[in-house]
């Protein structure tokens, strides 16, 4: 047999959204056709619909009451093991995040591992966070006062679209390290690492629903997420001026938390506390310390 007639033929990989677990095509049938940095065809993306929206918002907040109820070590564990399954598909991410910003093989490298090193990092703050934001208060009087953060619900994450990996997992994992679960607007031009991502999320111990990812148009998916009654909070990270404007009014209906944009020079420095306290409610408790009176007596 010739070597021309052996010839495989190449296997192009159908890029899929991820919602509530599963790997479901656009319930509008769309799609778009994504392109390198020199114009060059990779892959036809789903095309999200409001439909795909609501669908991913069901999917979180059926999530949030697990999610939010697990011990913050276990919700640790989970994220570290986000990194586990990154390290073993390194080689796809460069070559993903290599095509979708026209990187070197070297930076594009640098890039995916500062990003598993960012899941490891806030693995680590699961069970720290309370520590810093949380406390007993004094107050004059026989009580204890304790403050103690709780997640905000359902926030709706608009990703980074020049930081197609990086700032994605920059701006996801604060929000779930903390309790929350996320309904995530991919970048637009740059899409496939985040729904790659969506195959190592679905292996690695998180629950179906906590992560939410979808590709299309920030433009037509955000105002309807942001109107959203069932969303709680919404990160405008990768918003321009006038859509992140047109969001957080559409935001004011429910009085959603909202996390304006925030200009960030380098997604590989230290990220800090922000993102993780801005989707976090405090809860402060009353409860009396047993004392009986003047005379010091307790019970």
């Amino acid at each position: 047999m010739s070597e021309s007639s052996s010839a495989r033929l190449s296997v192009f990989k159908t890029y899929k959204l991820y919602v509530g677990g599963k790997f479901p095509r656009s319930e509008s049938g769309r799609v778009y056709e994504v392109t390198d940095s020199k114009g060059k065809w990779l892959a036809n993306a789903p095309l999200s619909s409001r439909k795909d929206a609501r669908d991913a918002v069901v999917a979180a907040r059926k999530a949030f009451g697990g999610w939010s109820g697990a011990t913050a070590y276990n919700r640790g564990q989970i994220l570290y093991r986000v990194a586990e399954m990154l390290e073993g598909r390194r080689e796809q991410f460069v070559r993903e995040v290599g095509e979708a910003e026209g990187l070197s093989k070297s930076k594009a490298a640098a890039v995916v591992d500062a990003a598993i090193d960012r899941w490891v990092w806030y693995a680590g703050w699961t069970d720290k966070i309370g520590q810093i934001v949380g406390g007993a208060n004094p107050v004059a009087g026989p009580f204890f006062n304790l403050s103690t953060p709780e997640p905000t619900g359902v926030v709706t994450v608009v990703a980074p679209q020049d930081s197609s990996f990086l700032g994605l997992v920059s701006v996801i994992a604060p929000v779930i390290a903390t309790g929350n679960t996320a309904v995530v607007i991919a970048s637009e031009n740059a899409p496939l690492p985040a729904l790659s991502l969506g195959e190592v999320l679905a292996t690695s111990d998180l629950p179906g629903g906590v992560v939410n990812i979808l590709s299309g148009k920030a433009g037509e998916m955000g105002p309807h997420l942001a109107s959203h009654q069932d969303v709680n909070a919404i990160d405008l990270a990768g918003a321009d001026a006038a859509l992140a404007k047109e969001l957080e009014i559409a935001a004011a209906d429910n009085l959603k938390r909202v996390l304006r944009p925030q200009p960030v020079d380098d997604w590989s420095a230290d990220p800090g506390t922000v993102r993780m306290t801005a989707f976090l409610e405090t809860k402060t408790v009353w409860h009396p310390t047993g004392s009986l009176g003047a005379g010091g007596s307790s019970y």
